[in-house]
């Protein structure tokens, strides 16, 4: 191996296909792929000293969390503005609910209307936006100290300011609880103390549950890409194994199938004629035990007599066929002797019967 060669051993491999998995996630680099490529591999270890594990330079990654704590700054900040405004809307919600089941007192009517006459104002206010930065006319032609003449007096906003705090501190109370008993439905039954001092506990166990969360989905992650190394690994064994498979019955298999085909073809003959061979030994078995000498010997003496007896059947028949070819040699005549014989036989049998019953008639 040359000086300039860079070799990588076991224990070395592992560090960088951790380093691959963790830092470069699009790699997805192997074993042999590492193996193959030794200077992309030291290539790749340098490179992660200057990246953290998202891909990023050390550098862009800190100029990242900054921005993503100012945007968490502004979020947080965002975030407690709309919670008190749906606070304020969902305490004006209930004062009109209130309002419709029973009948309010004038301090809760003077709240209700001081209160939503300063968020209407201070809504419109917004939505004129700065007036007299912009170059552009405002709408409808307002100014903000148009809608500030219409700010309720002085003493009713402190008067409802130092209310509103009381309102909103309680409601705030209510759906910390209401948080409370939907993470921990067992807390229903505790007194409000207890209820407050498990909210004060609360943001903790969240944030703990949280990153529980999120360190699950970091090892779901893990075990993703080890999955699809996995995947990866045994979709080509399985490749492997199919072309050995193709190649068995190539070579094997197809070679073979006429051999055995022929093998089988001549076992079947045998085994056939050995069939009928016990049939056979069966069947003579069979009539063995069904005739016994004597009766074989009556049974030759009674064919004897009916060959005889066949035999001069055929001798009869014989002479009754030349008589018969005599006769045919007559022709016609021989049809009408018949015809007159037979008539002359039934006369006669006609007459024989007449004197029968003339007989009788005179007995």
């Amino acid at each position: 191996m040359a000086s300039g060669d860079f070799c990588l051993p076991g224990e070395g491999m592992e560090i960088v296909q951790q380093v691959c998995s963790r830092q470069f996630p699009p790699c997805n680099l192997s074993e042999e792929d590492l193996l193959q490529n030794p200077h992309f591999s030291q290539l790749l270890l340098s490179l992660s000293q200057y990246m953290d594990e998202s891909g990023l330079s050390l550098s862009l990654a800190k100029e990242q969390a900054e921005a993503w704590k100012e945007v968490r700054l502004h979020k947080t900040t965002w975030l407690r503005f709309e919670i008190l405004q749906r606070v304020l809307q969902e305490l004006l919600v209930d004062y009109y609910v209130k309002k419709q089941d029973t009948n309010l007192t004038s301090e809760d009517k003077k709240f209700l209307e001081t209160l939503e006459h300063r968020l209407l104002v201070t809504e419109l206010s917004q939505i004129l936006g700065p007036g007299q930065e912009m170059e552009t006319p405002l709408l409808l032609g307002l100014q903000k100290t148009d809608f500030l003449e219409l700010m309720p007096p002085s003493e009713d906003f402190v008067w409802m300011r130092a209310r509103l705090q009381l309102e909103v501190e309680e409601q705030l109370k209510r759906k910390c609880f209401t948080l409370l008993c939907y993470h921990d439905p067992s807390s229903d039954a505790d007194s409000e103390t207890l209820k407050a001092a498990k909210v004060w506990k609360l943001a903790e166990v969240m944030v703990a549950e949280k990153q529980q969360c999120q360190d699950a989905q970091s090892q779901q992650k893990e075990q993703l890409v080890l999955l699809e190394k996995k995947s990866a690994s045994y979709s080509q064994v399985l490749l492997r194994c199919l072309a050995l498979l193709q190649r068995l019955l190539q070579e094997h298999r197809l070679q073979t199938q006429s051999e055995l085909d022929r093998i089988n073809a001549h076992y079947l003959g045998i085994k056939c004629s050995a069939m009928i061979l016990k049939l056979r030994m069966e069947e003579l078995k069979v009539v063995c035990d069904t005739y016994t000498a004597e009766k074989v010997e009556v049974h030759r003496v009674i064919r004897d007599r009916l060959e005889a007896g066949i035999r001069l059947q055929e001798q009869d028949m014989q002479k009754s066929q030349q008589v018969l070819n005599t006769y045919e040699v007559l022709g016609e005549e021989f049809d009408r002797l018949v015809k007159e014989y037979t008539q002359l036989k039934q006369a006669a049998e006609n007459r024989r019967w007449a004197l029968q019953e003339f007989s009788k008639a005179y007995r």
